[in-house]
């Protein structure tokens, strides 16, 4: 069935708004000024702080929700209860998202500090590992079984990240930090295993409960920035290897040093405010794909992501081309087709189809000669 305008407008805002906000990101990363000792100029090195600003822009989910739910309520005429965006239940406790929220934290933290490690591609590629501890984690905890077809697509994404990170040893443009992108790799994964408790605990304790997903993403956003903000405070006297920080007084994290290199180049607001702005739009495209078309839409349109991310960072020079990398995206491309029934199974299923319903009409043709036969006997 073909897209309607709208669809494709929403398949276009998810793909554009999600590959600028991981750009965005490493983009903040690179950019160079001088903190607050006003010495040298440095990269900025802030990912805690740019987790915070990533919240900002979930929780700006929940500003679109109350300007849709409260537009549709002045028509007086029940059409806020027929909207995809703002149907649901609304009357619930908020702290029921507190833990996914934390959890969101805990994850997004972690995997800023390994994008300060690593390559942007490398970081969207390796995201995809949330399949496996997802489905594993829903064995576990959910009761769910896991047939032959998911056990081989999560086979070929172990595969394809394992190709990725071994690419990213091999890449000669790493300046000899293979630990440093190593060390960035393994974060990003081990983030992934955070994610995928988040999704078990959104499944089982607020699935059921009907939250309408963009009251829900922006409630996440709240805790999320609230906590973390607060945890600022003992990061910064919280000591920590140079690999991990590269301010001056090599803490977890120094709030105040990020706010004086954003003073000293005005540069950073740029790849700020997209970041703010672009994961807000990404959650809305997102859920809105999600409900408009299918949530393997939504797969496959994130994997587009992965391939724009990769071009960017080859064509600006954030990275060299390898072509090990490009079999590893290959590999997890498959996986991910293959555990979300897009490919091979679902051809197979109707060739069988075929091949079973061709028996049935020969059987058919055959039996009045079988009849005939033995008429004659």
């Amino acid at each position: 069935m073909a897209w309607t305008g709208y669809q494709v407008f929403l398949a276009l805002l998810m793909v554009t708004c999600g590959s600028i906000n991981t750009i965005s990101t490493k983009w903040t990363d690179k950019i160079k000024s001088y903190g607050k000792d006003d010495k040298t100029e440095r990269e900025f090195n802030h990912p805690f702080v740019q987790a915070c600003i990533m919240f900002m822009g979930e929780f700006l989910c929940v500003v679109v929700f109350k300007i849709l739910f409260c537009r549709l309520q002045r028509k007086n005429d029940g059409s806020e209860d027929q909207h995809t965006l703002t149907k649901g239940n609304r009357n619930f406790s908020q702290f029921i998202l507190m833990p996914p929220a934390m959890c969101d934290l805990i994850a997004t933290s972690t995997m800023y500090v390994g994008l300060t490690l690593t390559y942007a591609s490398s970081f969207q590629m390796l995201r995809g590992s949330v399949i496996i501890f997802v489905a594993l984690f829903s064995k576990i905890f959910l009761g769910r079984q896991l047939g032959a077809r998911r056990w081989i697509g999560i086979l070929f994404i172990a595969t394809g990240l394992a190709i990725v990170g071994v690419s990213d040893m091999l890449s000669n443009d790493n300046k000899g930090d293979t630990t440093k992108i190593l060390i960035g790799d393994c974060l990003i994964v081990l983030a992934q295993i955070i994610t995928a408790t988040q999704m078990t605990y959104e499944e089982k304790y607020v699935g059921s409960l009907n939250i309408p997903s963009l009251q829900a993403v922006g409630w996440e956003g709240i805790f999320g920035f609230v906590v973390l903000s607060i945890l600022l405070v003992p990061m910064y006297f919280i000591h920590v290897p140079e690999v991990f920080s590269n301010n001056p007084r090599h803490v977890l994290e120094d709030a105040i040093d990020a706010f004086y290199m954003i003073k000293h180049n005005l540069l950073l607001l740029v790849p700020i405010t997209g970041t703010v702005f672009s994961i807000a739009f990404f959650n809305f495209a997102g859920i809105s794909v999600t409900k408009e078309i299918s949530a393997t839409t939504r797969m496959v349109l994130d994997s587009i992501r992965t391939v724009v991310i990769w071009s960017v960072s080859l064509a600006i020079g954030w990275q060299n081309f390898h072509p090990l990398q490009l079999l590893g995206f290959a590999s997890l491309l498959f996986g991910m087709c293959i555990y979300n029934d897009i490919i091979v199974m679902k051809p197979l299923r109707a060739i069988g189809r075929c091949l079973c319903c061709r028996a049935s009409e020969d059987d058919e043709m055959r039996q009045p000669i079988v009849n005939q036969q033995a008429d004659q006997a």
